[in-house]
This record gives structure tokens, sequence and C-alpha cells, in this order.
């Protein structure tokens, strides 16, 4: 058996899935993560040894209110997920920090999916996590808080709930009270368990960049719990590490797998080996530091697998991998008989901040050093059209193509700082004849972005290093968008073909 097969190095999924959590059914592992105000939302993931994992679907196919999400709203939406299966089902359980707890369920993870159910309202309520008690048959649900929205952390809240996850069958009570636990704060993330006649909890604390991951266990669901730190950074490079979720192989091995803050990269994924100590005590990664490389779970071994980039957009459709900014429209991608994604050039009283934009379609940006490039071809004739590849966040810079007021069609270069409302240009604009470039972003160390593009007379540079910049709660994203003028009737449309990302 080849190295391939013994070992596998960590971070196991180097793109922003954040807050992600993990569940076994039989021999197959699946995943979710946050999404926030991005549609789809809630994306599903397989495994089939913890390592490999491919992207299957999603389990909300928009936002609800609808309404509420017509533009971006980066810090609202899906935050926090847990996945569970019982009785024969998936479920979903997430906080939208301004509505309550939701959740969703299917009897396959490929759907079809319920629509959202609010399961319980209120302010900053996140992080949910439900248990179906088989010792017992009861169920239960825990919660954390968002100071932001409910002017308290550092707590979690449990509640009987009913069996059929649909509601709570009392009002709630703090069953941890992390300001009671000395040097502990922002206590949240919370996964419950029953294991070995205990309740446990697994719970970051000390913030998402420099804190540590916590186990807490209680003979009774309501308390009281006592405490330890289970994972923590240690002397390695791994900052946090912050919340995720325990799986257990067929054969009897305890995995955990978590995040970390990686800055414009987001929230990349570890898997982390588990074990119990004489006290009954979970022992994660190594000795509770992280590890960087491990031997690999003892599963059969598979091909490689990650989550798809690359889009030849066959008849006009994206992959999986690629969501909207915010509810998409119908309209704004058009199906026909070729390959290339064709883009509406959406109509926009104020196109000049991506960042306010619904119609950019995003996918993660790479967590190592890497190429992307896409061929565009500008078919709107309408004076102001442009389209272009980005990257996207606090701050973004695009590179594209723009019909100006004197019909030629110009390669353009743009970006705009945090504070900046406008973007402007990083270089100067130059004829692109036949209205089509390949368009080329080299994302190196530190996520510092070098534009280029070609218009048929070779590869050229553009401007100067860019510097990739997070999202609020989310990494920075590539995208890929088409816009136009106010004003009325059809605006064209730009068509995007060939998009590869490739290591550097």
């Amino acid at each position: 058996m080849g190295e391939r097969h013994e070992t596998y190095t960590n971070p196991v999924l180097n793109a922003d899935w954040s807050d992600p959590d993990v569940v076994r059914v039989g021999d197959d592992f699946y995943l979710t993560a946050s999404s926030f105000g991005r549609s789809p939302g809630l994306p599903l993931l397989h495994s089939r040894d913890l390592v490999g994992w491919r992207l299957v679907g999603h389990a909300l196919e928009r936002l609800e209110p609808v309404g509420e999400f017509r533009t971006p709203r980066h810090d609202c939406g899906v935050w926090a997920p847990s996945l569970r299966h019982h009785d024969d089902r998936f479920w979903i359980f997430w906080g939208d920090p301004d509505r309550g707890v939701f959740q969703v369920n299917a009897p396959d993870v490929r759907g079809p999916w319920t629509r959202p159910h609010l399961v319980k309202a209120g302010r900053g309520l996140i992080d949910p996590c439900p248990l179906w008690d088989d010792e017992s048959g009861e169920a239960y649900l825990v919660h954390a808080w968002a100071k932001s929205r409910a002017g308290v952390k550092n707590r979690l809240t449990g509640h009987r709930m009913h069996p059929d996850g649909t509601s709570l069958l009392d009002e709630g009570k703090v069953i941890v009270d992390g300001d009671g636990i000395p040097g502990w704060f922002t206590l949240e993330g919370p996964k419950l368990y029953r294991h070995d006649g205990w309740f446990w909890i697994l719970a970051p604390a000390g913030g998402v960049e420099t804190g540590w991951q916590g186990a807490l266990r209680s003979r009774d669901f309501f308390g009281p719990y006592e405490e330890r730190i289970v994972l923590e950074q240690k002397d390695t490079e791994v900052n946090g590490p912050h919340q995720g979720g325990w799986v257990r192989t067929a054969s009897g091995e305890d995995w955990f797998l978590h995040f970390q803050q990686r800055g414009a990269y987001g929230r990349v994924v570890h898997l982390q080996p588990m074990r119990w100590d004489r006290d009954g005590w979970p022992v994660i990664g190594d000795e509770g530091a992280p590890v960087l490389t491990h031997r690999r779970p003892g599963l059969p071994a598979q091909p490689p697998a990650e989550p798809a980039a690359d889009d030849d957009f066959p008849g006009g459709r994206f992959g999986r991998q690629w969501s909207w900014t915010a509810n998409p429209e119908d309209g704004w991608a058009t199906r026909h008989s070729a390959d290339g994604l064709r883009l509406t050039c959406v109509r926009t009283p104020d196109a000049h901040d991506l960042r306010t934009l619904a119609n950019v379609l995003t996918q993660r940006l790479p967590g190592v050093p890497s190429a992307v490039e896409v061929e565009l071809r500008l078919h709107s004739e309408e004076p102001g059209a442009r389209a272009g590849l980005a990257v996207l966040g606090d701050a973004f810079g695009w590179i594209g193509l723009q019909r100006d007021d004197d019909g030629t069609v110009r390669l353009v270069h743009r970006f705009a700082e945090p504070v900046a409302e406008r973007e402007r240009d990083a270089s100067r604009p130059r004829l692109a004849p036949d209205g089509r470039a390949r368009l080329r972003i080299e994302i190196g160390a530190g996520a510092r972005c070098r534009f280029a593009y070609d218009v048929g007379d070779g590869p050229c540079p553009s401007g100067p290093v860019f510097a990739a910049a997070p999202w609020r709660w989310v990494g920075a994203l590539l995208g890929l968008f088409a816009v136009a003028p106010a004003g009325s009737g059809h605006a064209g449309a730009a068509v995007f073909s060939e998009f590869r990302i490739r290591p550097l």
C-alpha cells in the first residue's frame, strides 16, 4: 500500500467550509457547513474515508423569507448547522441570528429536503444541536447566543424537544454559564452527544482565532456540567482550533473534524484523531494538540477526492460548487445548447460596488497558491455593460470587459478597498478588439493576488498586487458577474467558458 493510503495531511478541506458538522450513516460520512447569505445554502459533502470529500448537493434551495435575501447579507442567514441522522432521515438544524432556530430534513442526503421549519423564534439564537436519546426516548436541543443580536453570549441554553423535531417542550434553561468557568469566554458552537452514560457537549470557547475546544459532561441533560479543554493550539500553527463534530467509524475509531480560521481563506477543516482516557474524557489530536499529518482512518482505501472547482458549464449549467451572493432571480443564467455560462447583463442602478450585487456567482477561494483562469466574451451592445472575474470580500478586485460609449470593448481592471464605496481603476483600460479575453488571477501566499489577461496578443500582467480580504464571517470568494446600467429592455449577456483552477 502506497504512502498516500497510510497518512493524510491537514487541512483535509482546504477552503472555507465554515462550522463543519459530520455524521456517519452505514459506511458513508456526510458533512455540512455554514453558508450565511449565499444561495443555495447548507452544502452537503460526502466521504468514505474522512479525508477525501465531494460536494453532492445543498439542503436549502433558497433563503427564507425570500425577499429579505434579495441583496447580499453576508453576516446573516445560515449560521453553524448541526447534521444528524434519526428515524431514517437526515436532519439539519441551524440558527438564523435574526429569526431563530430552523430545521430541514430529508429521507436521503440528496433530497428532497423539506422547507425550513421554525423550531424556536428569537434573536441571537445560534449554533443549535439536537439529540435524540435512544436510552430514554427523550429528545433535546442545545443552542448558544450571539451578543450582537441578543446582548448576551458565553452561555448554552437547553430544551426538551418534541421527538418529531418540530417544537420545544419547555421555556429552556441555561445549562452551562461560561461566565462561571474561570478563564472561559465566548462559549459557543455546541455539539450534543450521549456516550458512556453521560450527556456530552463539545464546544469551543476563547474566540474563533485564539480559542480552544472544550468538552463538558453531565449525568443529567440540564446539568450540572464539568468541563475540560481537550484541544488547543499549544506549539502548533493551528490557531483556534474551533468548533466541529465527533464521528465514530463502523469499527469503533473516533475522529473529530473542526475548523481553523485562516483570514482571507476562511475557515478550513482539519481531521483529528480522538480517543477516551481512563477517566472517560475525550483526548483529541496529539494529546490535545492538533496534528499536521497522521495515520489515515482505518477505512477502505478510496481514490483521492475533493470538492469540484473547474467548470465547462455544459449547456449553460453551473456546477454545485457555485452559489449566488443572495437569492437568485430567473434569467440571470440562461441555458443553451453549447458549453459556457451565459450570464445576463443584469441592469442595476449602481453596479460600481460588487459587494452590493446579488447576481455574482461565487465559489470558495482555494487554500493553496493557485492560478484561476476563465475565457470571457462580452455579447452586450449596451454602453456601460461589463462582465468579469473577481476576488470578492471586504475589499474586492476584478478584471474583465466593458462596452464603451463609442461601441468599443475594453479590458478593464478595477478594485475597491474596504472603506471605499465605489471601485476605481487598478490599471489603464486597453482595447479588446474581438470582445473577448482570457482572464487570470494568480493567488499566492497570504492570498495576494496578481491579475493578468490575454486579448489576443499574449498574456499581460495588470495592476499591482491585490491582497484578498475576508467578508465578515466568510472567506474571500471567486466571482463571475455581468451587469449593465439601469434602463429598460434586454441588455445582452456575457459568456464565460473553461473555468480552471490550477496549483501554482
